[in-house]
């Protein structure tokens, strides 16, 4: 079963946990210092936060499946979409190691596909330790540009 991800870069953890919690009626199922993320069956969807010094908005998006079947298929539909399918699998990432394919839309928004394999105490691939882990450049592959924001003052009335 397939679950959407969301995942938004934020300036205060604190303000935004308490914010998010109201919104979704429950408390975070993984809060750390510099992340937070709700796994919501009603919606159905995994909405994840982190202070990382990246812009505050949404980071990225994607679809999180609970088996390497899923994977593999969703693999498929996304060399479709886009050629420059970026692979990493067994990486390490918000506190999880992950097999995960990444492409982008042709809005610059990027999209990560993942299936979870299990938790790690870090938060990112090129760190070995909690400190290590405040330079981590996970969440966007390293060989593409994560999303292209669209300033505000660009995006339209409706739905923006």
């Amino acid at each position: 079963m397939k679950r959407f991800h969301v995942h938004v870069a934020v300036n205060s953890i604190d303000e935004s946990v308490r914010f998010y919690s109201e919104v979704f009626g429950v408390p975070p199922s993984v809060l750390k210092g510099d992340y937070a993320k709700w796994m919501i069956d009603d919606p159905r969807i995994n909405f994840a936060i982190s202070a990382r010094g990246g812009q505050p908005g949404v980071n990225h998006l994607g679809i999180q499946v609970d088996s390497d079947d899923e994977l593999k298929a969703l693999r498929q539909r996304l060399a479709g979409a886009d050629e420059n399918l970026v692979e990493e699998i067994g990486a390490n990432c918000c506190y999880a190691k992950s097999d995960k394919y990444w492409v982008t839309d042709p809005q610059g928004v990027a999209w990560e596909t993942y299936h979870s394999l299990g938790s790690i105490p870090v938060f990112g691939a090129d760190a070995t330790s909690p400190t290590d882990a405040a330079a981590s450049t996970c969440c966007a592959p390293a060989s593409t540009p994560v999303s292209a924001k669209i300033p505000v003052a660009r995006r339209g009335g409706c739905c923006s």
